[in-house]
């Protein structure tokens, strides 16, 4: 199977229901923004920040995959067939034991920080704010246009994304610059 498939080169793409749509599309750019926010991911993940975050970034890594291809079928045909697409309550929940975890370790915050720090905390802090848009444009898609949980997820994994820049920069000794 080749990469390229020439289908795309008017300036659209198929949906998984075989639909055709711009590039442009909302739905479009709003998977578009999970899968740029994936690849921030790989880049934080890539630089060994600490293994336990390693773990952690290679499963949400996994998740978002799995929040695009839901953003990418409107018609939910995929979803009851494919179990790796679920997106469920219980990830939230893991996502918030991970913030917990990780905030026992840290000063408490009492002052905005700049973001920035070591390498691995500066693309954490990237990926939040990639998190942040996305999460803007699925919510623009529309009440009812997508289940309610991949909002919360990536409005959770936003949260999560800001502790972990804090942990890598915590763990590698890199002080906070407060605003």
């Amino acid at each position: 199977m080749k990469i390229y498939t020439k289908t795309g080169d008017a300036g659209e793409t198929s949906l998984f229901d075989h639909t055709r749509v711009s590039k442009a599309d909302p739905r479009v750019d709003a998977y578009g923004e999970v899968d740029e926010l994936n690849a921030c991911l790989g880049a934080a993940r890539a630089l060994d920040i600490d293994p336990d975050l390693t773990a952690a970034i290679e499963q949400i890594q996994k998740e978002l995959f799995a929040i695009g291809a839901r953003l990418a079928d409107p018609a939910h045909r995929i979803a009851a067939r494919v179990s790796k697409a679920d997106v469920v309550e219980e990830q939230i929940a893991r996502l918030e034991q991970t913030i917990d975890r990780l905030e026992a370790e840290l000063p408490p915050l009492r002052r905005f920080i700049l973001p920035g720090g070591s390498r691995g905390g500066s693309l954490l802090h990237l990926a939040r704010t990639i998190c942040r848009r996305a999460e803007r444009r699925v919510v623009s898609l529309g009440a009812g246009a997508v289940d309610p949980v991949i909002v919360t997820y990536l409005n959770r994994l936003s949260d999560l994304l800001f502790v972990m820049a804090r942990a890598a920069n915590h763990r590698s000794g890199m002080p906070e610059i407060e605003w």
